[in-house]
């Protein structure tokens, strides 16, 4: 992998951990606000956020693995 797939790999991971950040803030915010009234919003964003931090998890494992073939 050439240094500036590796450096688009990482803004990849770094955007990707922002975005799940926001998805665990929007749970976070259903949790603290608007439960028990909000409980059917639970499925909806709790399948987000699990999707967002498999998606960082799954690139954070790539760059890994590539910053482990490059050095």
């Amino acid at each position: 992998m050439t240094e500036d797939e590796l450096k688009d790999l990482d803004k990849e991971v770094k955007k990707l951990k922002r975005i799940s950040s926001e998805w665990a803030s929007q749970l976070h915010d259903l949790v603290e606000d608007r439960l028990p009234a909000g409980y059917a919003e639970i499925p909806g964003i709790a399948q987000s956020t699990y999707d967002a931090c498999k998606a960082w998890a799954d690139a954070s494992a790539r760059l890994a693995t590539a910053q482990k073939g490059s050095a």
